[in-house]
């Protein structure tokens, strides 16, 4: 469901929030920033991208020189996905969460702070 930026989507114990472009479709959506935050306040954001995106990041290194003329893609909190769109995106997260993986794939953001503590 969308939330002002936000599409959110929610699970059994976390929900996870995308932020993809308003003018693409979401059966289409390529490259997004995204978090997942469990119930109990934990937080993990992550880019998810298609393997066409990297590809076309990589040819445009190629063409830029940056990279080592492309012949490299590096992200921190980066996950390659095979199929565009944001359900199959979430099929993606949801094994990850299974498994336990995410721990490994994206990036503890620690839990959001209070207003009142700051």
């Amino acid at each position: 469901m969308w939330d002002g930026p936000f599409y959110r989507v929610r699970r059994d114990g976390y929900e996870i929030l995308f932020v993809p472009d308003a003018d693409t479709p979401l059966d289409e959506i390529d490259d997004v920033d995204m978090w997942v935050i469990f119930d109990d306040g934990e937080r993990w954001s992550g880019t998810v991208y298609t393997l066409d995106v990297v590809h076309r990041n990589m040819d445009a290194c190629r063409d830029s020189g940056e990279c080592l003329g492309g012949r490299y893609f590096y992200v921190w909190d980066g996950l390659i996905v095979r199929d565009a769109g944001i359900d199959a995106m979430v099929e993606v997260v949801d094994e990850l969460v299974r498994t336990g993986d995410f721990r490994g794939v994206f990036r503890d953001v620690g839990p959001e702070e209070d207003d009142e503590d700051a």
